[in-house]
């Protein structure tokens, strides 16, 4: 591969999303943030004087001063990340893709679309063959799925590969930065959990039935499974958390189920993608684990963590999950899925 980085653009570039793209593509060893796009009351000014930086680190010198453009399809980077709202994320992105430029995103438009992967490199990389049908020319558009639907299907998948899964029950306690930024009011999340987020236990039960289907003849035949979802806001920064419930049609032990995520491992860490985790899956023992706070950052924040696993009176086995939403479920997530393109030689 050629050592050139590939230049890339951000679009929403100063909004929650955007800026961990920013972050995170800092000193990245294939792609450099070259251009930056926004709305038009941020375009012609420098970055550094239209965002609202919000995260942990300061802003990458190389960014800084890089002047916002607006989002249309006329900019020098072909390969596009993008953390625009889904009001406008749509059209914006498919004009993108029909120009020629690879569209990796994170909004929810185009996830469901029958041509556009929705993709989990751990999971489902021959989905990227759904590019070919595409309707963009040399274009493209591929999706991440929900922050918390990816955490689920990475917990599940070496479960339906070894047992099979009949059904799911999944209940989320899900970070505030979920909700973008200003996201919730504290007078309504402090002292509270709101047992309602819009349109999240829709994508929880359905984005993990493409993504953990089967690619045939041009498409996608869905995995056949019930999954029932209850989502829930609380007073977490970063990190959701979830409590599973699976039926099996296999009967297995604790102990079998606990050796299949312990020796998961897939295209990524073959292939050593960068922002790969080295092991996609880490299970604790600990009776109190796994924590937000603790274990969200594990592995780059690229990982999963599990714990709690233990046969259940309604359904075969529950167990916790926790993943970091805004990296493995936002960002970090798209900009695998970018590696995984560049090393297939998808991206010129």
């Amino acid at each position: 591969m050629s050592s050139e980085k590939t230049p890339v653009a951000i679009l929403g570039a100063t909004g929650s999303v955007g800026q961990r793209f920013i972050q995170l593509l800092d000193n990245h060893p294939w792609f450099e943030v070259k251009e930056v796009a926004a709305s038009e009351k941020s375009a012609g000014k420098k970055y550094k004087e239209a965002v609202n930086w919000i995260q942990s680190t300061p802003i990458p010198g190389k960014v800084s001063d890089l002047v916002i453009k607006n989002c249309k399809p006329n900019l020098k980077s072909k390969l596009i990340f993008s953390g625009l709202d889904s009001s406008i994320a749509g059209e914006v992105e498919a004009a993108f893709a029909s120009k020629g430029y690879y569209v990796v995103s994170n909004s929810k438009n185009h996830r469901m679309d029958n041509d556009v992967p929705l993709l989990v490199p751990e999971i489902n990389p021959e989905h990227l063959e759904l590019i070919k049908q595409q309707k963009y020319s040399k274009g493209c558009i591929v999706t991440i799925p929900n922050c918390s639907a990816i955490g689920l299907v990475l917990a599940l998948k070496p479960l339906v590969d070894a047992f099979g899964v009949e059904q799911v029950s999944v209940v989320t306690m899900q970070g505030l930065s979920g909700a973008g930024y200003p996201g919730v009011s504290s007078l309504d999340i402090i002292d509270n959990v709101i047992p309602f987020i819009g349109g999240e236990e829709a994508k929880m039960e359905s984005e993990p039935l493409k993504i953990l289907g089967k690619y045939n003849n041009g498409g996608i035949e869905n995995l056949k499974i019930k999954i029932s979802a209850q989502c829930n806001r609380v007073a977490v920064m970063d990190g959701h958390t979830e409590c599973v419930q699976v039926k099996f049609k296999k009967k297995t032990s604790v102990e079998e189920i606990k050796e299949v995520w312990e020796n998961f491992s897939a295209e990524p860490q073959k292939l050593k993608l960068p922002s790969a985790p080295e092991n996609p899956i880490h299970y604790f023992e600990e009776i109190n684990y796994p924590q937000p706070r603790i274990h969200r950052n594990i592995d780059k924040g690229m990982a999963v963590a599990i714990g709690r696993l233990r046969e259940d009176t309604l359904f075969d086995y529950k167990f916790v999950i926790i993943s970091h939403n805004t990296i493995r479920g936002a960002a970090g997530g798209a900009i695998l899925c970018a590696e995984l393109m560049k090393s297939k030689r998808l991206i010129e």
